[in-house]
């Protein structure tokens, strides 16, 4: 489980710091943020700290960027999540939508400023980068979320025992 963590935050980590050779519009989706958000909703605040600190950091060291700044609200933002997903039920992929497109508007607000704060220059201004950056992000989390809950449900791992087991009782009639 915990490798399949690591590919997911490697994985989301390289396409982030890699988007902008494609086209400069996708740097604008977070996804290092989506798998966050992710984990974080999966109420284990302690896993979602950490994978935010390491998300983050590791975007800061790979972008070039002002560092440490994703590294804190990523963690900052895995928190709050966390916290809201142990007092409301969010099962629902429905009511996920909302809880990234709020995740996305606080990371945005804390980054911004924190640059501000330490005097660095942004490339949009502050409400083009946060509109564009919700948007984004939310339509194509809700897609990512999706994937990621294919590649960590339970379900694939119970239907390999159930083969296997189907194929122990199988052979178990073939042989009397």
């Amino acid at each position: 489980m915990k490798l399949k963590i690591a590919v997911c935050v490697a994985l989301a980590v390289l396409l982030q710091t890699n988007l902008r050779g494609l086209w400069e519009p996708l740097v604008l989706i977070d996804l290092p943020l989506v798998v966050v958000a992710y984990f974080a909703l999966k109420r284990d605040a302690v896993q979602a700290m950490i994978i935010g600190v390491a998300t983050g950091l590791a975007t800061d060291l790979l972008s070039g960027g002002l560092k440490g700044a994703n590294g804190f609200t990523n963690t900052l933002v895995a928190y709050c999540i966390a916290v809201l997903a142990t007092r409301i039920m969010l099962d629902n992929p429905l009511a996920r939508i909302p809880v990234l497109a709020g995740a996305s508007a606080l990371d945005v607000m804390l980054y911004v400023g924190l640059h501000r704060m330490l005097g660095q220059s942004l490339r949009l201004p502050f409400v083009e980068m946060t509109a564009y950056t919700v948007i984004a992000t939310t339509v194509v989390g809700t897609f990512v979320f999706l994937l990621l809950d294919l590649f960590f449900s339970e379900r694939v791992s119970q239907r390999r025992q159930f083969a296997f087991r189907r194929r122990a009782a199988r052979r178990s009639l073939v042989r009397r």
